[in-house]
């Protein structure tokens, strides 16, 4: 199971962002979450997934704007599944819990661990390359995201153009300084790589 765990940053400091990022995630990735995203302390949020697409989703789009620290645990669930993630347990849980202290310190304000110990490496291979990812992200403009996410969209680049109000030759200028294709390339591998952590997580689970 993946468990996402996102605490708000400078939340004393801050208006309670908790709301707003619960319904976002919930209408990208509700048919995927194992449970109804939650509200667990204050300015936290955790989401429980099946899904390593859902999970690296989600974990990029809680990211991109700077005001969560997020944390990826992989790792069993005890089951049978509680109504809400906060009342469910597990290594997945435990793991998620040290992954987000981890991201408060972490550059990208993103960290990744793995229930048993013996996972640790291959962890700390998937934790640096998901953060790869999230630091190329973070070096997008505003004009590069209105690009990205049009094409993300469906559209393609000569209707992003026209919505934009700019050139073609705009749209695929702005798309090549925002890395679109490498993250595009990146996104599916990293699916995997998730999976297969996933996967050894469940096989080095004790019974």
């Amino acid at each position: 199971m993946f468990v996402i765990t996102a605490d708000q940053v400078a939340s004393r400091r801050d208006a309670d962002r908790t709301g707003d990022l619960v319904e976002q995630l919930t209408a990208s990735y509700g048919s995927d979450l194992a449970l109804p995203a939650d509200q667990t302390a204050g300015d936290e949020i955790q989401l429980v997934t099946t899904s390593a697409d859902a999970a690296l989703g989600i974990v990029l789009d809680a990211t991109r704007t700077g005001w969560w620290s997020v944390g990826l645990g992989v790792g069993g669930v005890r089951m049978p599944l509680p109504d809400a993630a906060r009342k469910a347990t597990g290594a997945a849980f435990v793991a998620a819990r040290e992954a987000v202290g981890a991201a408060k310190r972490s550059d990208g304000r993103f960290a990744l661990r793995a229930g048993p110990p013996e996972l640790s490496t291959a962890a700390g291979d998937a934790e640096a390359l998901v953060r790869l990812l999230v630091l190329l992200r973070d070096r997008r403009s505003e004009h590069g995201w209105e690009a990205v996410e049009l094409v993300r969209a469906g559209h393609q680049q000569k209707e992003a153009a026209v919505l934009l109000d700019v050139s073609p030759a705009a749209v695929s200028a702005r798309l090549k300084a925002a890395m679109w294709s490498a993250e595009e390339d990146a996104r599916p591998a990293l699916v995997r790589l998730l999976e297969r952590l996933h996967a050894e997580s469940e096989r080095t689970a004790p019974e």
